[in-house]
Formats: structure tokens, sequence, C-alpha cells
């Protein structure tokens, strides 16, 4: 069997590991899991990091299980979090449950003798009494071992809540579930989870005596100290409804040299030969992006499919590419459609194409592109003004004749500056 715990460590996908985890885990061809509570109705790139153990653990010939957390999700995890969880409802934890669900599918293989599985812990919590749940697994861990654990000494001050106070009592029992009725023998999670984590091999050796593992990945960080997975417009998701194909690219294209020299080993599938032929190329022609691109296509790829990744490519290449007006009349409509992504869009009535270029580029479009007519004309005196890639020489110009498709205009202020007009 592959060694997954050295395919982690020179990936840098090591924080904390139990003791002989790692011989367990060459000897044994084991099930292990990871908890993703459906807070929301789709993972974030921060949750990679935890699907990429799984694509590795299960590449190494192990079992790896998906917990959606359909009970924990009711509660919310206190890690990492300075304070509580406002409640979901049960109808949005199912709806979250079933549109993140689809997204693992991407990464996993859920056929054959390893294949993925996914389980809810509501399964084994619906029919479980808060009396019998005292009994069985409150009895067993101490107030003083819960006191110590991170999750709960760094909400002290602010303040916990007895219901956050007790999900590692909850997270624990997950484990001591599946230990007993899947086998499954390691739990994985981020370093925030450690403590709760260690709360389930403590339930697992307290009621049966029973051996567990545990390993957890660090908290991915930026060179510059600024937060891994965020953007000017918050996290960046996996769904595309949320983060365009296009923008999820641009995400990894725009990371660092030394931060996407990083992300390649956590974030893709690439071996240690490949990464380091990578590196050197990188290193020659540092303009070039070599690293940066093939991160970006690996994983866009992977997401959102070949066609997107290909769409979200011609997209990039027409904002910044060196692209002719001939390139542009050649576009696909989903290009364009993908354009509308990309940059500030303004929409217009089609009945406003009666009025004149300066009315329309002014009041027609709520003088959002041009705060005047005589703004307008400067620009195209000092030649900057292009639409759809054709450079604007005369206040004549007529729109209406050169619509994409019948309803799309991409405007160009200078070189960099657009904005995409839906005609309606």
């Amino acid at each position: 069997m592959k060694n997954f715990v050295e395919e982690l460590k020179w990936r840098g996908l090591i924080h904390d590991i139990t003791p002989s985890t790692e011989e367990f885990l060459l000897n044994n061809s084991s099930s292990g899991y990871i908890g993703f509570d459906p807070t929301a109705d789709s993972l974030h790139i921060g949750n990679l990091v935890q699907i990429m153990t799984l694509v590795h653990f299960q590449k190494c010939g192990h079992k790896p299980i998906i917990l959606i957390g359909g009970a924990t999700g009711m509660i919310g995890d206190p890690s990492g979090k300075s304070k509580e969880r406002k409640f979901l409802d049960e109808k949005k934890l199912i709806d979250n449950q079933n549109k993140i669900r689809s997204q693992f599918e991407k990464f996993l293989d859920f056929s054959g003798n390893n294949s993925a599985s996914v389980v809810n812990n509501k399964t084994w919590f619906e029919n479980f009494n808060l009396l019998e749940f005292l009994r069985n697994v409150g009895k067993h861990i101490s107030v003083n071992y819960m006191m110590a654990k991170d999750s709960v000494k760094n909400r002290l001050e602010t303040g916990i809540s007895f219901t956050e106070f007790t999900y590692q009592l909850i997270q624990g029992y997950d484990f001591y579930w599946l230990w007993k009725n899947k086998d499954v023998k390691i739990q994985f999670g981020g370093s925030d989870q450690w403590g709760n984590i260690l709360t389930g091999n403590e339930l697992i050796r307290r009621l049966e005596g029973g051996e567990s593992y545990a390993l957890t990945t660090p908290l991915i960080t930026k060179s510059d100290g600024g937060k891994f997975g965020k953007t000017e417009d918050g996290n960046v998701w996996l769904d595309e409804n949320k983060t365009s194909p296009y923008k999820f690219y641009q995400f990894w294209i725009n990371v660092s040299d030394e931060d996407a020299k990083v992300f390649i080993k956590i974030f893709t599938q690439k071996s240690n030969n490949e990464i380091k032929k990578l590196i050197v190329n990188h290193d020659k022609e540092p303009h070039l992006r070599i690293i940066q691109n093939a991160l970006a296509e690996e994983i866009t790829e992977i997401v959102h499919d070949k066609e997107k990744l290909n769409i979200a490519k011609s997209t990039s290449s027409v904002l910044f590419g060196k692209f002719l007006k001939e390139d542009f009349d050649n576009l696909e409509e989903k290009v364009m459609e993908s354009l509308s992504t990309a940059v500030p869009c303004v929409t217009i009535k089609r009945d406003n194409l009666l009025n004149d270029f300066k009315t329309i580029l002014t009041e027609s479009t709520n003088f959002e592109i041009f705060k005047s007519k005589s703004e307008l004309v400067r620009m195209i005196k000092n030649n900057g003004l292009s639409i759809n890639k054709d450079k604007i020489n005369n206040e004549d110009y007529i729109i209406s004749d050169n619509l994409k498709f019948n309803k799309y205009l991409l405007l160009q202020k200078g070189k960099k500056n657009y904005t995409f007009i839906i005609v309606e």
C-alpha cells in the first residue's frame, strides 16, 4: 500500500497526528472520515484542504467517508469561532446537505473496493434522547477534560452556551458510532478540530477499550498574512452560482509565486517530481506564471469541468491578453456570458437604443459608465474608448448595429477598465 502519511508530509498537510498512525495505515486498509456541517449551500476552497486529504487517502488504498452533519449542523461547532453561530432551520440544513453532497462526487470515486460513501449523523442522533446521551456518553468525559480543549478555553471570556459546549461530545460520539458500526479507525480535520477528534478517541477507548487514530491538517495561510480563500467578494465557493468559473480560475492565477509553490502541493494531485519540474521551469521564466497556470487549470477543471475551464481561460484572454477585433468577432456566446460575470455589468432597455450614442452611454445607463457626455467625448478624442475591441474614433457610433449576439457589448476605457452592457 502507498504510504498515506508520507504523501501528506511532503505536501505539507500534517499538523498533528496520533502515535502509530503511519504504521497502522501502512499495514491495514482502513476507513477514515471527515465531518462537514451543512452551514452553507456550497463548500468553499477552504474545505478543499479536507477534501484533498480524502482524495489522497483513497488513492493510497483506503476508504474515505464523508460525514454530513445533519445533527451537528443544528448545534454549531465553536472551534475557531469568536461567537455563537445562528441556528439554521431543518429545511435549510437538508437543502444544504443535498447541494454539498454532489460537490464531493467531483473529487472522490464512489465505486470500487474502496469507494467513498456519505453518512449523516442525524441517522443515529434523531432517536437518541437526552437522558440516554447523558448516561451513555456524558458519563465518560469529565468537565475538566472538556474545559481543557481550545475550542472551549478560547470562548470562556466571550461566553459559550451549554449547547456549543456539548458539541465536542456529539462529535466524539460520531467517531465512536462510526468506529463501532462502520469500522472507521481514523478521523481527519483541520488543526482547530484536534480537541474534538481526541474526544472521539477517548470515548472509543473508555467505552470499548478500542484503538483509533487522528490526523489534522494545518491552517492554510497566505505569505502576505491575508486570509486564504477570501477576496473582496468574500469566500471563493465551489458553486458556480456563488463564484463564477472565471473568478474561481482567476483566484488561483493571481496567487503569489511563493503561495503558488505551496498551494500546488496541497490542492493538486500532481506528483512530487512533476511539481519539482514545474518549479524549476517557473523560476527560469517567472513572468509566464507556469505554476499558477498549472494550479488554476487542474482545480478549475475538477470543480467546474473542461469546457468551463476553457471558457474561463478565453475570458481571461479577452480581458488581459493581446486580443484583436477579429478574435472578438469569433467569440462564442458562452464566453460573452462569462464576461458578464468578470467585469462590472450594466443593463439597458432595448428602447434606449433609439437614443444617440452619447445619450445611451450616459443617461440611458444611469451615468454608471460616464458621468457626462463631455467625459465621453474626451475619452474618444484621447483614443481611449473601445467597444467589442473596436477603437471608437467618432461620436456617431451606432450601438444597435454592433451588438454581439444582438444583446451584448464589452466597453473598454483605457487598458483595463471594462464594463459589460446587456441589452434587454
